[in-house]
Order: structure tokens, then sequence, then C-alpha cells
């Protein structure tokens, strides 16, 4: 089965680069899939998960690594993708526990503010972000 080359970077780090069969973008518009052959094109992502579907032998089941992302670009050609995300987390690298105690740190300094403060809207992104990550882990 032909494969797509994949990079998937954040501002401070690799996450993944390697191969996969296909990939499912969370775009801004929705869910977006890329397989081998895919037209060019640059999109836009949202808020969502990433899925990455990894090459596996005929004989075993496949294999698929998922990224919580938040905002960025993903290039696509014929033979493979780029993603660029402002925000991406593995999804087996997050800890429950340390996200609620930021989330709930986040909350506290966002309250401590007031209502015309032009910082809430930073912390509210941050709020987001958290719920977003914990929304993952109580699904898996």
């Amino acid at each position: 089965m032909a494969e797509l080359t994949c990079q998937f970077v954040r501002p401070d780090k690799l996450l993944y680069e390697g191969t996969v069969e296909s990939l499912i973008l969370a775009s801004a518009d929705g869910e977006y899939g890329v397989w081998p052959g895919h037209a060019p094109e640059i999109i836009a992502l949202g808020d969502g998960v990433v899925r990455l579907h990894m090459p596996h032998p005929e004989n075993e089941e496949e294999s698929m690594t998922k990224i919580v992302i938040s905002g960025g670009y993903a290039e696509i050609d014929p033979t493979g993708v780029i993603i660029l995300a402002d925000h991406a987390r593995r999804v087996d690298d997050i800890d429950a526990d340390v996200v609620r105690e930021t989330r709930d740190d986040v909350i506290d300094q966002m309250l401590s503010l007031p209502e015309d403060d032009n910082r809430r809207a930073y912390y509210e992104k941050k709020i987001d972000w958290c719920n977003l990550l914990l929304k993952q882990v109580v699904e898996e």
C-alpha cells in the first residue's frame, strides 16, 4: 500500500516524523482525510484530534497515533504532509491530574482580573485548551 511522509511539528518540538498510511486532520472546517496521491493543498487547522494511521503488516492490527491540536496549518502534497500546529500534545502524553490543576490555576488567575481586562481572553483560550486535552483522556 502507498504511504505518505509526515512531519508534525509545534513551535518547540518535533512530535512525529515518518510514514503514515493516511491521516485525519482536525481542520477549521471539520475533519479532513488525507491519503497518498492527495491534491496539493494548504489548510487551516482547528481544535481537535489528528489521527495518524501507521503502516502495519498484513496480519497485524492497525496502529494509530492521536495528537490533540489547537490551530496551525497543514501543507499537503501527493507524497506527504507537513503539519505546523500552534499547540499540540500526544494523547498518550496527557496527565489528566496535571491538566486539571493547570486549568484550576488559570481559572483562579482569570477570576482575579476585572471583567474588562484584556488578559481574560488569553486565560479563556488556555482554559479551552485544558478542556480539549481533558476531553480526549475521558473519551479514551
